[in-house]
């Protein structure tokens, strides 16, 4: 059970079942005991939101107090961030607060015990350095065009969007398209049922993988959401992305010429990569005709609904644009600085967006103070008094803005259900995903009645299942469909991830 995964001598999963440790939730003490005098491992830790950067802290405080050790790893930790989580780490040590050294250097390994403080510069493996040209694109008309011309040239492509709803729509364009096959262009992102999201993942790494070659790469072309920003090991000949915020750029640009190939596309263990030297493609708005509020969201409104920060985005490609690209991991430090690092000013007309966004940035952080438990007061009720106390109605989130509800796919047949997954094991588990609640609420409200009592029949055969959202996928118009994932047609909408 997941209650219990942490009780192992080696456990896996989200950094939720940690933060729980720290909540006034059920099992809470379980999940603290479960880490103790154990190596925390936690990575992308620049991924964090505000509120989850609290957490964190919080958890970092209580694992060193009670003899826990931590590795966290990131590639675009900014510095302020990283002084955030030292402090927190200190004082569940009962140390005085180290004081790190102004310094560029990148990539750099952070030590601090109860008796040692260090910071050392590590060298960068030769195969790993690049440098990358950026250009701005300034319609996702010209991204397309871009497209075009790589695939004309036998190259594979990557477009990142932001939102759900824009990677639809663009996927479902180029299918339009008398260039593009139709088998050449493939949708990534997080709204597909599991078992559609798996092949999809495998489908993916075999045509981008590291192991890929001419045969699955020539003329290929991906449309994903962030779901490709970490984790999965892909190499794309050509990259094109939607403004995001600079330490996602960096990490996007990480998936362009990945490895080491010869002009034909096949690895190569030796020698210099054999293909026209790396571009970056970024659709944004000019930073340098800033004329009203709109400057972002006139261009791309997904994505300022995503990255509410419209003076850090400016910040953004003003300093990709002002060297015309960047070379990792030399400029890393100084690129996440110039955005983060608070410097620099912005164009006045995007000054109120930018201190609305911070705002928020901060009353997450502070909501992530208030809800963590009160450690110092012990084992005790106490402990959660400035947050409702304990109670089995308490619930309390890892995360904030996740205003999403699980939803299960199900066939008719005949008068019973069957899953959505063809799969011989879990697969009701197969057949889930995650979906704003507000789609859900919509799609829920008109489902046809007829299958209602199947539905109760099956949750009550299947006591997991219980408090389960079913969707039946019949022959009448669905929100669902194995290619596309779930999709509600809203213009007005737009989705993270």
């Amino acid at each position: 059970s997941r209650k219990k995964a942490l009780l192992a001598d080696v456990g896996v999963g989200t950094i939720d079942q940690a933060l729980l440790g720290i909540l006034p939730a059920r099992h809470q003490s379980l999940r603290l005991l479960g880490l103790a005098d154990k190596v925390l491992l936690v990575d992308e830790v620049h991924a964090f939101d505000p509120y989850m950067q609290s957490l964190l802290s919080a958890l970092l405080q209580a694992h060193a107090a009670q003899g826990g050790s931590a590795i966290l790893l990131s590639a675009t930790l900014p510095q302020h961030h990283r002084l955030q989580l030292l402090h927190a780490y200190a004082r569940g040590l009962n140390i005085a607060p180290p004081q790190p050294q102004e310094s560029n250097t990148y990539p750099l390994s952070t030590h601090l015990s109860a008796t040692h403080f260090s910071e050392t510069a590590i060298e960068t493996r030769e195969e790993v350095r690049r440098s990358v040209i950026v250009e701005r694109l300034d319609s996702e008309q010209s991204a397309v065009a871009t497209i075009q011309t790589a695939i004309q040239q036998g190259q594979c492509v990557c477009w990142i969007r932001n939102t759900v709803a824009d990677a639809q729509n663009s996927y479902e364009f180029l299918l339009q398209q008398d260039w593009l096959t139709p088998e050449n262009v493939t949708l990534f992102h997080s709204r597909y049922a599991m078992i559609d999201r798996q092949a999809i993942e495998m489908d993916v790494l075999s045509r981008f993988g590291k192991t890929s070659g001419p045969s699955q790469r020539t003329g290929q072309v991906l449309i994903a959401t962030q779901v490709v920003e970490q984790s999965l090991d892909l190499d794309f000949d050509v990259m094109i992305s939607d403004l995001a915020p600079i330490d996602l750029i960096i990490q996007r640009a990480g998936r362009l010429q990945r490895h080491v190939r010869n002009v034909h596309g096949n690895v190569i263990q030796q020698g210099k990569d054999g293909r026209p030297m790396p571009c970056f493609y970024i659709v944004s708005p000019d930073p340098e005709n800033v004329r009203d509020r709109n400057w972002l969201k006139s261009l791309l409104p997904g994505t300022q609904t995503v990255y509410r920060h419209v003076g850090q985005l400016w910040l953004t490609m003003k300093a990709l644009l002002q060297n015309k690209g960047f070379s990792m991991p030399d400029d890393a430090r100084n690129l996440i600085e110039f955005v983060y690092g608070g410097h620099h000013e912005i164009p006045e007309v995007l000054e109120l967006a930018s201190l609305d966004a911070e705002a928020e940035r901060k009353a997450q952080q502070g909501m992530g103070d208030f809800n963590c438990l009160d450690l110092d007061k012990g084992y005790t009720w106490q402990s959660a008094a400035k947050n409702g106390g304990w109670g089995e109605d308490i619930n309390i989130p890892t995360r904030l803005g996740n205003d999403s509800v699980d939803v299960v796919l199900a066939l008719p047949d005949g008068e019973h259900l069957t899953p959505y997954a063809d799969a011989t094991h879990h697969a009701w588990e197969l057949s889930r995903l995650s979906v704003p609640r507000k789609d859900w609420e919509r799609v829920k409200a008109s489902a046809p009645e007829e299958f209602l009592l199947a539905v109760d029949n099956l949750k009550s055969k299947h006591p997991s299942l219980a408090w389960s959202n079913f969707l039946v996928l019949n022959q009448s118009s669905t929100p669902y469909s194995q290619n596309i994932g779930w999709q509600i047609e809203d213009p007005a909408k737009a989705g993270n991830e």
